[in-house]
């Protein structure tokens, strides 16, 4: 299956979308079905932010990112810290909402005193425990997107019957907070494999910014695509790079 996940505004442009169906077909890579595209579902996220609502779990959040980054680094702060929860502590306001911008953030005190600590098991078997400290109020509709990752991929998850989560072991970080949604929803527990990242020689990760090579480039410059994709189904990458340690 293929989902297109286009919610964010500043980021998702349509030419992007065209990038991903190239290098698929160049890879020799298809899909079946019509592809889910995320813009098209949004009224799935708002019935799951609505039913998180009426559970009194979550609560709107006005604060600006500079704002959270001020309170973060103050003196009894420390910058490691999640959202401290500035808004959690107001009175619901309608009147106020009608007029701020504001985003939708999990209480997760509360969620996790419903839910319980949630685990999961990889793909090997291996089960993981979640902690408290595992777990930040999470954005859960932003100011300007009706949704953010964490609650439309665990609807979407569901939605398309995946019973297995493939994805970098760098989002190993975001399972807590989706196993809890999907407790707090009744949606059906995935298996997981966060798997390696492919990193430079020198075990950079790629990156725009770095001007890493892009399966576009590496199409332009005559490379077959279908052999690549079975060589990296063998585990064999192209000269130059490497994969992180499991």
């Amino acid at each position: 299956m293929l989902r297109i996940e286009d919610l964010d505004p500043g980021r998702c442009r349509p030419e992007f979308v065209s990038g991903i169906l190239e290098d698929l077909d160049w890879l020799g890579l298809t899909h079946d079905g019509k592809a889910i595209v995320q813009s098209e579902r949004t009224d799935a996220y708002a019935d799951a932010l609505e039913a998180l609502k009426a559970q009194g779990l979550v609560y709107a959040c006005f604060c600006t990112r500079a704002e959270i980054a001020q309170s973060l680094t103050a003196p009894h702060g420390d910058a490691g810290a999640q959202y401290p929860g500035t808004c959690r502590r107001l009175p619901d306001s309608p009147e106020r909402r009608s007029s701020a911008p504001h985003c939708w953030r999990l209480d997760s005190g509360k969620a996790l005193a419903l839910a319980g600590l949630p685990g999961w098991t990889e793909y090997d078997g291996t089960g993981f425990e979640s902690s408290e400290a595992d777990f930040g109020d999470a954005i859960l509709a932003r100011k300007d997107a009706p949704s953010s990752y964490h609650l439309s991929c665990v609807v979407d998850d569901a939605a398309s019957g995946v019973n297995l989560v493939v994805r970098g072991e760098d989002l190993r970080p975001s399972t807590p907070t989706q196993r809890l949604l999907q407790r707090l929803l009744d949606l059906p527990e995935p298996t997981y494999f966060h798997h390696p990242l492919v990193t430079h020689d020198d075990g950079r990760r790629l990156a725009k910014r770095d001007r890493a090579p892009t399966l576009q480039a590496l199409r332009e410059s005559g490379v077959d695509g279908p052999r690549l994709a079975r060589q990296l189904l063998d585990g064999h990458l192209p000269l130059g790079f490497r994969l992180t340690e499991a």
